[in-house]
């Protein structure tokens, strides 16, 4: 935790940015490396969908949100992706369980 979640991206291309991405992500919303979860899902496509990228985390500032999406986007326009959809879904620690516990209840989880 936290999940990035690609969905429609080429899971090679996915894999060559990974590095790079988990660094930055870990840096602005200051968690560990081993944290951050990148996923690709792939979808069969019914009506035009937009590439795009969900971030599942506990809620920030707007200002760190902002600093990971812009991060995220520049990654992405690097290799000619920049039109892709960011965007987040904020989980709430009293929501979100381990081992049957909400988070809030454990120690040093973010």
């Amino acid at each position: 935790m936290p999940f990035l979640r690609f969905k429609g991206f080429d899971p090679h291309f996915l894999r060559q940015i990974s590095a790079e991405l988990v660094e930055n992500f870990a840096r602005l919303a200051e968690v560990s490396k081993e944290k951050v979860k990148v996923e690709s899902i792939q979808v069969e496509v019914i009506t035009n969908s937009p590439l795009s990228v969900e971030i599942y985390m506990f809620p920030r500032t707007q200002q760190k949100h902002d600093e990971i999406a812009a991060m995220i986007h520049s990654i992405l326009q690097k290799h000619g992706l920049g039109q892709a959809h960011i965007f987040f879904v904020l989980l709430s620690p009293s929501l979100y369980y381990k081992e049957g516990l909400p988070v809030q209840q454990m120690p040093s989880v973010r």
